[in-house]
């Protein structure tokens, strides 16, 4: 017998951080495509999310802004309230806001940059994630997914050792999570390649991202909307029986 598999949202909401631009705006873009309400969680730029949530409204679903330094407690837990209280339910959480902050070997990182670095990459996500847990448990059928970084495989070069490093302890909460929510929770994470986002328009000159397209077997860098599809299989139930994955989003770029 043939399953057909079904990646509809109808219903259910989703919480993405960093939803403003990049890749946390394809994903909340994608999902609200597939039905789910979607919580728009950004930290400083209004302007563009609320260009996510205007592109969230075309396509008929619905959604909500939040602000929040999410390295502070109370507004972790506050963007967590305010999408329950909105929306009466939480299905879905992506860890996805973050940002290596500032480059440096670690050699040379003082730890007041090494704890903001984890601060924004891993802490921040460990509270909203546990703010979320028992909303999530409720639906019986919740989904985390983290987003995490290449650099986890291939080392942090040219000074994003800290954020490899944050990175790293990221997958490794991805996967005791997927011990501990089972079986009301599934938690996953995918790791993108060199994606073109404004990211790289920060932290990658034009020759380096020409010269990650030579180093990638397909033979160009990503693009967002790669990504989001990589999390709606994991959100959706088509993907019910997978948890502690973690799927690689790269051109090939890193073999496992």
């Amino acid at each position: 017998m043939t399953q057909r598999f079904d990646f509809s949202l109808n219903g259910r909401v989703a919480l993405i951080t960093g939803a403003g631009t990049g890749i946390g705006r394809a994903i909340a873009i994608c999902l609200a495509g597939y039905g789910a309400k979607i919580g728009v969680h950004y930290k400083s730029s209004k302007s563009e999310a609320e260009k996510t949530l205007e592109e969230i409204k075309k396509i008929g679903s619905d959604g909500i802004l939040i602000q929040a330094d999410l390295i502070e407690e109370k507004q972790a837990n506050t963007t967590v309230d305010n999408v329950v209280s909105t929306f009466g339910r939480l299905d879905i959480l992506v860890n996805n806001a973050g940002s290596p902050v500032q480059r440096s070997k670690i050699e040379d990182c003082p730890l007041k940059l090494w704890k903001t670095v984890f601060d924004v990459n891993m802490t921040s996500a460990f509270m909203v994630t546990k703010r979320a847990i028992p909303h999530l448990r409720k639906t019986k059928n919740g989904a985390i997914v983290n987003i995490i970084s290449l650099s986890v495989q291939t080392g942090g070069a040219n000074g994003a050792g800290p954020y490899a490093a944050a990175k790293g302890a990221l997958l490794v909460f991805t996967r005791t999570l997927a011990r501990e929510l089972a079986p009301e929770i599934r938690v996953n994470a995918v790791i993108p390649g060199v994606i073109e986002t404004h990211h790289h328009e920060i932290f990658s000159t034009p020759e380096r991202m020409e010269q990650y397209k030579k180093e990638t077997p397909l033979g160009r860098n990503g693009r967002p909307e790669e990504v989001a599809g990589a999390v709606l299989y994991l959100v959706s139930d088509a993907a019910s029986f997978t948890t502690g994955a973690v799927i690689d989003i790269n051109g090939g770029r890193f073999l496992r």
